[in-house]
């Protein structure tokens, strides 16, 4: 038998990256997850889907999850005659939370546990550099995949990461309207000042020693010059609020490409802008893992 006869079922958290200082190399898994089954049919491609998109994205070959399973069939060398899958979708996208990370780690994990013997073929790192092809960067797939507080970077032509057990009450408040990822990474400069990059180096060491082991320095090592200031033009309500927030003493930043703002503090209710959803989280030690 090439394939499982019975339904794989993973929960696949949200993520946060960059934190601020950390552009497109520190990441963070958090408590809020969606739910992906995958069952190997006879034939064709079909889709259950509910929840977050549920009206906007494909039911085809060119949905994400469906190509990053696509994309690991490839590496393990099998491919089945048809697939059903059913997404319970609550992570918003468009918004900064790694929607899309979720999905292909939701994807190349399905996939290899639906091959007899996948673990013995891929391994963690092989899907995790597989993921970071797919996503174009290791930031969000490597908490997505790990769980935790990571550190990713490329070594050469291969993504690594180190992942590291944090714990952290977390806020993130989610406007009604996306940004695209691919507008905001568009406002960024070519080139950035050496003092800024300066700066940024500085306060990406202290945000790992901040959530390792000194909490107090979290509003320090949340300063950012790197991409923020840059992107706010694209998201100026988000942009007021982490400055609001930060006046206050609270540690907050832009999580992701934005709009979402990530907060380190619970009880900030009274700062939910009119319209936005609020949601009080903690870091997930947990990646992407199998639900029976």
């Amino acid at each position: 038998m090439t394939f499982v006869d019975v339904p794989v079922t993973v929960r696949v958290p949200a993520t946060s990256a960059n934190l601020g200082p950390g552009f497109d190399s520190l990441g963070m898994a958090l408590s809020w997850y969606d739910e992906v089954t995958a069952e190997v049919t006879t034939s064709g491609l079909t889709f259950d889907i509910e929840g977050e998109g549920a009206d906007e994205v494909p039911r085809d070959e060119t949905h994400l999850l469906y190509r990053a399973m696509d994309a690991a069939f490839d590496l393990l060398g099998e491919k089945p005659a048809g697939l059903h899958l059913t997404c319970r979708n609550t992570i918003p996208h468009g918004r900064g939370l790694g929607s899309s990370a979720a999905a292909i780690a939701a994807g190349v994990v399905l996939a290899r546990a639906l091959v007899v013997g996948g673990d013995e073929r891929v391994d963690d790192t092989t899907l995790f550099g597989l993921a970071t092809d797919l996503e174009g960067h290791p930031d969000n797939v490597a908490p997505a995949l790990f769980g935790g507080f990571t550190i990713s970077w490329i070594e050469g032509a291969a993504a690594e990461t180190l992942r590291l057990d944090v714990e952290a009450d977390v806020t993130v408040f989610v406007p009604p309207e996306p940004v695209a990822t691919s507008v905001a990474r568009g406002l960024l400069p070519e080139q950035v000042p050496h003092g800024d990059a300066s700066f940024n180096a500085g306060r990406t060491a202290l945000l790992v020693a901040a959530l390792t082991s000194a909490p107090e320095r979290l509003i320090s090592a949340t300063e950012d010059r790197l991409h923020q200031p840059y992107r706010a033009e694209a998201m100026p309500d988000s942009y007021k609020l982490v400055r609001q927030l930060r006046v206050e003493g609270v540690p907050a930043v832009i999580s992701g490409a934005g709009p979402t703002v990530l907060a380190f503090a619970h009880g900030l209710e009274a700062w939910s802008p009119a319209g936005w959803a609020r949601r009080e989280l903690r870091v997930s030690p947990e990646g992407v893992h199998f639900r029976s």
